[in-house]
């Protein structure tokens, strides 16, 4: 039997079926998500969506994407009411992503009742951090009594440009730096197949420019806004998840396709394209100081897989790395687009597989 993997979002609910063992989808489907309320007619939608297509949706086994974990998940794990719950509690961390995750894993579970459920954990990826890695120099009851450390995300996904730039390269023994650049971005070193470094943080905010999302900031910014305009905290949330990023930049979107479309009339948007690839490079660059030596850079996510500009103006950034300029051509497939000491790979990000992948060997047929 197939895996059903259900990846929720902030905004959408993306449903792929994957027969044992592949790197493709049998079908696929991508339904808008309007909160933890519409979590059962998301789901709906995306395996009418499915079906339609002539797909069984017929799975004995459903992976859940989940975005923290926080200390407790570690690795993929068979869904009872407690871990559910664990989930829920977890929003704390994941405001914008746990509670939707867990309102979908509910549904599914309602929905398919003889069928068992594993949730993915994004966090997972980084539980092999060393401790410089994730304590703040905060006081250090923060983070032995309120959890307070950095967890990293995104890790799905560096999980799966891990193992296709060892195969593209034709080794394993990799110093990388992977680049997820999205909606949501981060940037994580890889030491050998294991997370040494990453720019999130305790929550999905923290690092570099986003979409909507302001990356990290002077936390006195914060204090002064408080205290200087009556900002209270809803707000100031707001702020940095909503109306911040390439969208507070600009003004006028967050989508990096439109920036670019638009950048050469419109200085916002410029500017906005120049301070998301100098963070960029700048992470990028910090990562690479956590690694003994590094052998590549790695581009993913939907910036970093389909805008070529933006990898060149991040990669001409790195130069005195030894990052070379990428030679692109137009191709979905995983390539490699600058060879040399340094080499630049463009990896799509498939985070489905990888859930699959691990939900079928913690439920084998």
């Amino acid at each position: 039997m197939p895996v059903l993997v259900l990846n929720a979002g902030s905004s959408t609910l993306k449903a792929s079926v994957l027969a044992d063992g592949a790197t493709r989808a049998d079908a696929s489907a991508t339904v808008p998500l309007r909160g933890v309320d519409d979590a059962a007619d998301a789901l709906r939608r995306a395996v009418q969506q499915i079906a339609a297509g002539g797909t069984d949706v017929g799975a004995d086994v459903v992976g859940h994407r989940v975005v923290h974990g926080g200390s407790l998940f570690t690795r993929t794990t068979l869904i009872d009411d407690e871990v559910l719950q664990q989930i829920r509690d977890l929003a704390r961390f994941a405001p914008l992503h746990n509670p939707v995750a867990a309102a979908v894993i509910a549904a599914a579970r309602t929905a398919l009742p003889k069928v068992r459920h594993a949730a993915a954990f994004d966090s997972a990826f980084h539980a092999t951090l060393p401790p410089e890695a994730y304590i703040y120099a905060l006081p250090y009851a923060w983070f032995a009594d309120w959890g307070y450390r950095r967890y990293g995300f995104h890790g799905l996904s560096v999980a799966w440009s891990t193992e296709r730039a060892a195969a593209l390269l034709h080794r394993a023994d990799l110093g990388l730096v992977v680049a997820h650049l999205g909606a949501g971005c981060s940037v994580t070193a890889v030491w050998h197949g294991r997370a040494v470094s990453t720019s999130m943080g305790m929550t999905p905010l923290e690092g570099l420019v986003m979409g909507t999302r302001a990356g990290s900031v002077d936390p006195g910014i914060l204090l002064a806004a408080q205290r200087e305009h009556g900002l209270d905290v809803r707000t100031l949330e707001d702020t940095l998840e909503h109306g911040s990023g390439l969208l507070g930049l600009s003004g006028r979107t967050a989508e990096m396709k439109e920036l670019l479309s638009a950048a050469g009339n419109d200085e916002r948007a410029a500017l906005a394209i120049a301070v998301f690839e100098r963070t960029a490079a700048g992470a990028i660059g910090a990562a690479a100081t956590s690694l003994p030596r590094l052998d590549a850079l790695v581009f993913t996510g939907g910036i970093g897989e389909h805008a070529a500009s933006v990898r060149a103006g991040i990669a001409r950034r790195l130069a005195t790395l030894g990052v070379p300029p990428p030679v692109d051509v137009a191709s979905e497939d995983d390539r490699v687009v600058a060879a040399g000491p340094v080499a630049v790979l463009v990896i799509a990000a498939r985070e489905d597989v990888v859930i699959a992948r691990e939900v079928r060997a913690l439920v084998p047929v």
